[in-house]
């Protein structure tokens, strides 16, 4: 789930997206406040738009929405009291970690691109990257599949050149920090990190 709100840009509305990757056509029906987007095919929910949003629950985002328990309690009130049953269920995990790339291999079908076995805490990741300074040994900032850029670009399972790939290994520069250098590369990090905490700029 991943929650977007910008009083200045779009208004009073909270954007809720169910699932990121979906790419198919979307119908819409509204009650009151409350409009369920959904997969014209199998009729599955995708997401919600909340409009009069702050009568609902209090917001201070400008973009993406930090999530908790107390706020999507307070989206699945809003939604039932518009009247629809759907009770909304959300993945709050740290979705831009610190991992550990344990190995790293050539792509067979592509000069410049690797194959990295990235651990990140509780699971390892195979992530294709085709940064020039990527090394086995090194701690870098994962984003996981369900993660939102600060460009808007939502990171989704991705198979580049016949390979499978699950998150990306992020530059400064893609996760916007400050005096980022502007030549291509990920961002090492130093020792002081544990493995598969969260990354906070």
């Amino acid at each position: 789930m991943n929650v977007f709100y910008n009083l200045e840009g779009i208004g009073d509305t909270l954007i809720i997206t169910m699932d990121p990757t979906f790419e198919g056509s979307v119908g819409h029906e509204r009650k009151g406040d409350a409009a369920r987007l959904f997969n014209e095919e199998s009729h599955e929910t995708v997401g919600y738009n909340l409009f009069n949003a702050s009568t609902y629950l209090s917001l201070e985002a400008k973009g993406q929405v930090e999530m908790d328990d107390e706020k999507l309690k307070s989206i699945n009130e809003a939604i039932a009291k518009n009247g629809f049953e759907d009770v909304l269920e959300g993945d709050f995990t740290p979705k831009f970690v610190v991992g550990y790339v344990a190995e790293k291999e050539k792509h067979p079908n592509a000069d410049k691109l690797n194959i990295c076995k990235v651990e990140v805490g509780d699971e390892t990741l195979q992530i294709v990257c085709g940064a020039p300074n990527v090394d086995q040994g090194q701690k870098v900032v994962v984003a996981k599949v369900g993660a939102v850029m600060p460009s808007g670009m939502v990171i989704k399972d991705a198979e580049l050149r016949g390979v499978p790939s699950s998150g990306m290994i992020c530059s400064a520069k893609e996760l916007d920090l400050p005096d980022a250098p502007q030549e291509k590369g990920i961002l090492v990090l130093n020792d002081q990190y544990e493995v598969g905490q969260a990354f906070k700029g």
